[in-house]
């Protein structure tokens, strides 16, 4: 009979190996993909078709255990961002935010010139 993997299979050590020995990027990226995984097994059936299937062949029917094995096995990737990409990021939404201000001033002086008229 098969052996049930666990949590420490495969061994923190080595998890924490893939994602440069942050516990929090451990956490967070496993946590995603694991929410990922439900995602995928509860809408079976229901025909979205956006959510990937687990990618590993797993004994464990435990969505965090899946997600880890994937990381493990390198079939999960992440990316952090650079502080350039955060503040282009940034500075996008801040111009996206004043673009709708500006839209909305301008739909308002549209509405006043309507009632106006």
């Amino acid at each position: 009979m098969a052996e049930r993997p666990t949590l420490v299979d495969p061994p923190i050590e080595d998890l924490l190996a893939k994602v440069d020995a942050s516990r929090f990027t451990l956490v967070a990226v496993s946590s995603i993909r694991a929410r990922q995984i439900n995602e995928y097994y509860n809408g079976l059936g229901a025909g979205h078709g956006g959510v990937i299937p687990p990618q590993v062949t797993s004994l464990s029917n435990k969505s965090l255990s899946i997600a880890m094995e994937e990381l493990f096995e390198g079939k999960l990737e992440y990316h952090r961002p650079t502080p350039e990409e955060i503040e282009a990021e940034r500075e996008a939404a801040e111009a996206a935010a004043e673009a709708r201000a500006d839209a909305g001033l301008d739909l308002d002086a549209f509405t006043d010139a309507l009632r106006d008229a």
